[in-house]
């Protein structure tokens, strides 16, 4: 990425987001760009707030009749610039917290379900349940906090 990359990004994703209104414009990690601000002299600093500011003014520049919703997410609020959560801005926050040990056990179902039952079709209970083991057992190995196929 060059210098001014970030902020030409963020231009063209509003003006798509205005050529196909109604529309959402959803932020992953929003953190990595609207971190509060600070003086800095390194050039990738200075990039990332650029990008920010630039952000805050295209959120200045909708108008209702826009019909583009932006939604940001992030895991570190605390981190964030006032200024991207002023009125007008990114200024309704949703706390999603951790679930409780049903809702996960519901959500890790539903992943395998969706992901790794095409080759298990002709597993027993028993073979499944080795599955998860081995898995676990390849991630302990691998010192990892996750499991990917």
């Amino acid at each position: 990425m060059f210098i001014g990359d970030g902020a030409k990004l963020v231009r063209d994703a509003f003006q798509l987001a205005k050529e196909k209104s109604p529309c959402i414009i959803f932020i992953d990690e929003v953190d990595a760009i609207g971190t509060k601000r600070f003086d800095s002299e390194v050039s990738g600093d200075r990039e990332v707030q650029r990008t920010m500011l630039e952000l805050l003014n295209q959120l200045d520049g909708f108008s209702s009749d826009d019909q583009i919703k932006v939604i940001a997410a992030t895991n570190r609020a605390d981190i964030l610039d006032p200024a991207l959560m002023r009125s007008g801005r990114l200024d309704r926050k949703i706390e999603c917290h951790i679930q409780p040990k049903r809702a996960r056990a519901r959500i890790l179902q539903m992943s395998i379900l969706k992901n790794w039952l095409g080759p298990t079709d002709d597993f027993n209970g028993a073979q499944l349940k080795a599955v998860c083991v081995e898995a676990g057992m390849l991630a302990l190995r691998r010192d990892a906090t996750e499991v990917n196929h």
